[in-house]
């Protein structure tokens, strides 16, 4: 996303639509089902000189941005669109319209930049990972309807209160069995109630299913967990969604799995179904401009400098040779965060945290041409051609020229090599991009575009390994990663500590480093890296959590380095124990 002057009005359909909704309602008498919403405003707009055009998901999507400014009632009971008394009387300019998106949009950005990350290592921190969800609206599908025209997902077992007091699925699971009298309820109805509490996310999409295969609708999530009373049923548990209607198009899910009987199940690994669902999604050519909620984060050379511990010019010098080579391998010891550096690399180039033009794998040594580029599966009773993720990833890269992909292969070194690359030997090289080869499995030709960058990445420290293969080597650029215990950003983050002890730890490691670089049989390819000490606070940078770093992560990697000498073991590791004391 390119930084420049906001205008103060989107110019979005669903913007110049609040005003259509607000006053159709005004015409139903300030309420109406939201099948006679819809009449109304298509009715309006038909015979209206209005400058926006009728659109079922854009009314829907109105009334939740309406819900949310106050000018519609949120009770979802009865399934009719109330006018509250300040949406009776509101003026609804364009630039109150705007200020309503905008504030919801932040909102919910806002969220999700706070919701907890469990390890960061990958630098996703702030992407919401969008998740997709196989959902059923009651056991024979008699909730659709509800969550249709409320534009909700609901789940029972409402008895059971508020689910955002608990604090753990214990503690669901226990308040199943006292509120229905349950002497053992089932755990899986726990673990669903809490990952649609906490697992599911706004811009999660959600799959409506009827049976095992047939979609009723595709929704996209809008809101946090709700809990809602209701005097009808125990389906309390609400989350916003904005639906596409399926439900009459006889739409079947086509993947060789099939729904699960569960209520609410993540199918996001199931990637033959997220296909078919997201090519819906396409059909449906959903409106993706100023008013989405997929807002992507800004990201700047200044922030990787914050987070990763290199130095300006190192940074600036892997910049330069990625652009010039187009392929780069991050090589270097154990723990000089590689891994933590690859994707950050690649979004402070983009300037953004665009998760969707980056990919990453990790190469094996079972790891295929077939698995990477393109081959024949098993499917059925014979076979069927399948496109890998580089093939994938390069075609989506050549409909957007204009703008920078990068794919990460971890652990580069593991796979074989030849055996993987095939035919791209030639076509990664700078030289060569654009130029067109023709695919061993395929009647087509296949080039690699020229805003595609590689970045891998490998371990110098695994003896396994057997050197990288000549022909790939002159084709990248290779960059060693140092330790980076005397970066700004590293010492910066040690005073943040404020522990003598974790100082003494450092220090020592920095001169076992020294011992390590020194020894022939090692050399500095296996010295001891930053990461292994990152991550900790002033009340976790105690002697226990120290102890354990050294304990059962460097010891045991001494005891590999040394492993015909227990004696220097044993002295290196005395040396790392008595720091901590």
């Amino acid at each position: 996303m390119t930084a420049g002057k906001v205008d103060s009005v989107l110019q979005s359909n669903r913007r110049k639509m609040m005003r259509p909704v607000l006053e159709a309602l005004r015409e139903l008498g300030g309420s109406g089902e939201r099948p006679q919403v819809h009449e109304q405003v298509a009715k309006d707009l038909a015979v209206g000189n209005q400058d926006c055009f009728y659109n079922q998901k854009d009314v829907d999507f109105v009334r939740l941005m309406l819900v949310f400014g106050g000018y519609i009632e949120s009770d979802t009971d009865d399934g009719v669109w109330t006018l509250t008394d300040s949406g009776k009387t509101v003026n609804m300019t364009a630039e109150l319209a705007s200020d309503i998106i905008r504030r919801n949009n932040r909102k919910y950005k806002d969220q999700r930049a706070k919701k907890k990350v469990a390890d960061n290592a990958l630098g996703d921190g702030g992407i919401p990972e969008k998740r997709y969800w196989s959902y059923r609206p009651g056991s024979k599908a008699e909730q659709w309807q509800k969550c249709l025209q409320n534009s909700v997902m609901l789940i029972g077992y409402g008895i059971v209160g508020n689910l955002a007091k608990c604090n753990g699925r214990n503690d669901i699971q226990q308040a199943l069995q006292n509120s229905y009298g349950l002497s053992n309820a089932p755990t899986t109805i726990s673990r669903e109630l809490w990952q649609f509490v906490h697992d599911m996310s706004v811009g999660d999409i959600i799959v409506a299913a009827d049976g095992h295969r047939k979609i009723l609708g595709i929704g996209e999530v809008q809101s946090d967990y709700e809990y809602q009373e209701s005097d009808t049923d125990d389906f309390n548990h609400v989350r916003q969604v904005l639906w596409t209607d399926k439900s009459g198009d006889d739409i079947v899910i086509q993947s060789e799995k099939q729904f699960h009987n569960k209520t609410l199940n993540e199918i996001t690994g199931n990637l033959d179904m997220v296909q078919q669902i997201d090519d819906l999604l396409d059909d449906e050519a959903m409106d993706v401009d100023d008013a989405s909620t997929d807002d992507v984060e800004s990201y700047s050379r200044e922030q990787f400098l914050d987070e990763v511990y290199v130095d300006g010019r190192t940074y600036d010098n892997i910049d330069a040779a990625l652009k010039r080579k187009k392929n780069i391998i991050l090589m270097g010891a154990p723990g000089v965060g590689k891994t933590f550096m690859a994707k950050r690399l690649a979004y402070s180039i983009m300037g953004e945290k665009d998760s969707k033009r980056v990919e990453m794998v990790q190469f094996h040594q079972n790891y295929s041409y077939e698995d990477f580029m393109l081959g024949y599966r098993p499917k059925d009773n014979g076979f069927e051609l399948k496109y890998g993720v580089f093939y994938e990833f390069c075609k989506k890269a050549e409909e957007d020229e204009d703008r920078s992909y990068f794919f990460i292969i971890d652990e580069i070194n593991r796979g074989n090599l030849g055996k993987i690359f095939g035919e791209l030997f030639m076509l990664i090289e700078n030289d060569k991009r654009g130029f067109s080869l023709r695919l061993p499995y395929a009647d087509e030709l296949f080039s690699i575009p020229a805003n595609v960058f590689i970045i891998g990445m490998m371990n110098t420290a695994d003896r396994s390994l057997a050197m990288i293969d000549y022909a790939l080597r002159r084709r990248f650029a290779f960059i060693e990663l140092e330790p980076g215990f005397d970066a700004k950003g590293f010492m910066s983050y040690m005073n943040t500590l404020h522990s003598e002890r974790f100082d003494r730890l450092i220090a020592a490691v920095k001169h076992l480093n020294r011992e390590i670089s020194r020894d022939d049989s090692l050399g500095k390819g296996f010295r001891i890296g930053h990461s292994y000490f990152c991550g900790l606070t002033p009340e976790t940078a105690d002697e226990q959590t120290l102890t354990g770093i050294v304990e059962y992560e460097l010891v045991p990697l001494l005891e590999e380095y040394w492993f015909d000498d227990p004696q220097k073991v044993e002295e290196e590791a005395g040396k790392l124990r008595e720091a901590i004391r």
